[in-house]
């Protein structure tokens, strides 16, 4: 068959949908290579993966511990700064590893992958995890420090978002990515994030239209998969004292920031305080040990839970805005509150408010906000309906992670496609 070389930079929110991605890959014959950064080793490997290390564990979870990273006014600045130097490693690595029958499948900062697409011809399908970063006029993502208003003219949109290109992005990413590209003898990049990063082969996005509809202005080789649930350890079983707790009483609130870096002090101390206005009970995953929740009987504190096996016995999930737990909440028809800290979490809770299945709080985490929006999405009837609508959509839906691969397999010569799959377009 071909090997399938995935780069995945980021958070476990990045990473996760293409572990579920490449195991559907392997289980179809192709040889698998994972790009990613070192915590992730056990994962990769266990799925059977070739592993390969973008830089190394301290500079990781050095990054992942800087404030500036999570804080929307630095956010994009810190990370870009974390990338930028892994640039050229990151190109000679993949270099190493290229084959006549490999494909390349990266995500949003696999700027590596696109310029070896450049420079030696390998087939590269770019990958779009959520929708934010397609960045559009016809329907502009939504940021905590800015947004293109919906009610501005079309053209004056369009013209917004190439000067936010053109005065903002570029600059940013133009210097060291182009510093690379000029060493490597390539002509500079321009309209980075809003063009390049775009693969001229394909262009694959983890999500399913009636989350994002397609825009005129995103590349016209996209192809929308679907959501492809993140890979969990379905053998792996909740723990007596859990399985006791959600068999004993009403269904708990589940809240998680992900691998968010947050203020636990405020954090923690706005989930007491959604506990005690709504009477409700609460299963908090967190890696830290907070004493007064620890203490609390009608709450229960955990670093992991297999999200499949745990939503579907919830009322509800009171989340940061990553796509994946979005998706794991949609699967389970469950409503959402949303509490989104940086990054593309602001676009993803302003996309779950509109399906109907959830709210989203902008500001500081605030327990009396919470509650009262967790008071309105689990006794609204409205909100009830579109959760079991959008369960049963994905129900419906064609396998991701199926879908997805068909798709990587349109660019590799030796392979047949399976079946033509229709265009999301």
């Amino acid at each position: 068959m071909a090997q399938i070389v995935i780069t995945a930079i980021g958070s476990a929110g990045d990473v996760h949908p293409f572990l579920a991605i490449g195991r559907t890959l392997m289980q179809r014959g192709h040889r698998v290579v994972f790009c990613t950064h070192p915590p992730f080793a056990p994962l990769v490997e266990a799925e059977g993966f070739a592993f390969v290390p973008i830089g190394t564990a301290q500079e990781y979870e050095e990054a992942l511990a800087n404030p500036a990273l999570w804080n929307p006014r630095t956010s994009f600045r810190v990370l870009w700064k974390v990338i930028a130097p892994s640039i050229r490693p990151h190109v000679d690595a993949l270099s190493s590893l290229l084959t006549d029958d490999t494909v390349m499948l990266g995500s949003l900062w696999a700027f590596a992958a696109r310029i070896v697409q450049e420079v030696h011809g390998t087939p590269y399908v770019s990958v779009q995890v959520s929708p934010s970063t397609l960045l559009s006029g016809h329907s502009p993502p939504t940021h905590k420090r800015f947004t293109v208003p919906m009610w501005l003219p079309l053209q004056v949109r369009i013209a917004s978002m190439r000067l936010i290109e053109k005065a903002v992005l570029d600059p940013a990413l133009g210097p060291a990515l182009n510093g690379v590209r000029t060493e490597i003898g390539l002509a500079p990049a321009r309209r980075i994030l809003g063009k390049w990063l775009h693969s001229p082969d394909g262009v694959l996005c983890l999500f399913p239209d009636w989350f994002a509809k397609p825009q005129p202005d995103w590349p016209a080789n996209r192809f929308l998969c679907g959501f492809p649930l993140p890979v969990e350890p379905s053998a792996t079983p909740l723990d007596d004292d859990l399985a006791d707790f959600l068999s004993s009483g009403a269904p708990p609130v589940v809240f998680t920031a992900g691998s968010t870096l947050i203020d636990e002090a405020a954090y923690f101390g706005a989930v007491e305080e959604t506990l005690r206005l709504t009477g409700a009970r609460a299963i908090v995953l967190t890696r830290s040990k907070p004493a007064s929740l620890l203490a609390n009987p009608g709450v229960r504190v955990r670093p992991f839970v297999p999200m499949h096996t745990l939503l579907p016995r919830c009322a509800a999930i009171v989340h940061h805005g990553g796509i994946g737990t979005a998706a794991l909440a949609f699967a389970s028809g469950i409503p959402q509150v949303v509490t989104p800290f940086a990054h593309d979490q602001f676009d993803n809770a302003a996309r779950i408010e509109k399906t109907g299945c959830g709210v989203r709080i902008d500001g500081p985490v605030n327990g009396r906000a919470i509650a009262t929006a967790l008071r309105h999405v689990t006794r609204d009837t409205g909100v009830a309906a579109q959760c079991v609508i959008a369960r049963q959509r994905i129900v419906a839906e064609p396998n991701a992670c199926v879908a997805a691969s068909q798709y990587i397999e349109r660019f590799v010569p030796s392979v047949p496609v399976v079946a033509e799959l229709e265009s999301s377009a």
